[in-house]
């Protein structure tokens, strides 16, 4: 059985457009997981502690035949291989590379350290710009609105 899965991606470390290009390597390079498409990438101001430097952000979509946690233990392994420390980073802090699992088919999960939809997946505009390109016409789970109804809500109180 696969799995339809979205991961949003960002870096605002070091050679930030190498980490995503690793990133999505690697994640090309999971067991029962091929990427199907992949965002443009765009630049976005921090949010966060002042003083960081913009991310490059993009969405990727993914079919994978993992389950939720184990496609979880994988990203944060390859974050890891960037250079990533989540235990000592500051909450919203710079990163060398960010992978955080967006959606999974129409699941709705709230464990420990794994919450589907990505809980503040509808405030951010780096998150839903890339993910409306993908996948403009997905209906999102508990929001009940697409990437792109999601991102006009955003657009229209700003």
């Amino acid at each position: 059985m696969t799995n339809d899965a979205y991961i949003a991606i960002g870096s605002n470390l070091g050679d930030r457009a190498e980490h995503i290009r690793a990133g999505l390597h690697a994640i090309a390079a999971l067991e029962k997981t091929s990427i199907i498409a992949v965002s443009t990438v765009i630049e976005t101001d921090p949010i966060g502690p002042a003083g960081q430097d913009p991310y490059l952000n993009a969405a990727a979509h993914v079919r994978t035949g993992l389950n939720p946690r184990a496609l979880l233990d994988a990203v944060l392994a390859i974050e890891s291989t960037r250079g990533r420390v989540r235990t000592q980073e500051e909450r919203w802090g710079p990163r060398t590379l960010d992978l955080d699992i967006l959606l999974y088919d129409n699941l709705i999960l709230d464990e420990d350290g794994l919450c589907i939809p990505h809980p503040r997946l509808h405030q951010r505009p780096f998150v839903l710009i890339p993910l409306a390109e993908i996948a403009p016409d997905l209906l999102l789970p508990i929001h009940k609105k697409t990437p792109r109804a999601l991102l006009g809500v955003l657009e229209s109180h700003s």
